[in-house]
């Protein structure tokens, strides 16, 4: 037997949100490709943090990978231990979804992580970071030691350090 389309996945992502997990959700569904709000569920009770009728969950995607967004409430705050690791493949991509996240209310951080407005963690890695990294040797030390001083990553930066 095979799963339906519309079948919940057997492992999904949940993120706790302090009431805006529909709008986290609406803003990564616009930001990024293959994403999108898939179901928004509303309390049918009274709970700790909300309402009967309040957005409890939001089934969402973000570049494919299932979420589900919680509004649990003040208690439980996001940190730099979990984080989206958005491979990127040129230096206007990596701008686009930077710029999306910081200009959204969001914050820098360094070796190209950033903060989203909710406080979810975004590692924007354009994809020759990671390929010279993996390189080993004197090639991942020089793209490494360029990598640390940076806030969003800069391609040509990266490149000319793979080169020497």
């Amino acid at each position: 037997m095979t799963p339906s389309a519309n079948a919940t996945p057997k492992n999904t992502i949940c993120l706790w949100y302090d009431g805006e997990a529909e709008a986290a959700a609406q803003f990564y569904a616009a930001t990024f490709p293959d994403s999108a709000v898939r179901a928004v569920h509303r309390a049918p009770a009274d709970f700790p943090s909300g309402k009967a009728g309040d957005v409890l969950t939001v089934e969402f995607t973000v570049l494919g990978i299932p979420c589900l967004g919680l509004n649990g409430g003040p208690m439980f705050k996001h940190s730099e231990a979990f984080s989206f690791q958005i491979a990127t493949d040129d230096q206007a991509e990596t701008d686009r979804y930077w710029d999306a996240i910081i200009g959204n209310g969001g914050a820098a951080s360094a070796c190209g992580w950033c903060r989203d407005r909710w406080g979810l963690s975004w590692q924007i890695t354009p994809r020759t970071l990671t390929e010279a990294l993996a390189a080993g040797g004197d090639e991942a030390k020089r793209a490494f030691l360029a990598m640390m001083t940076m806030t969003k990553i800069d391609v040509a930066a990266i490149e000319a350090a793979r080169r020497g």
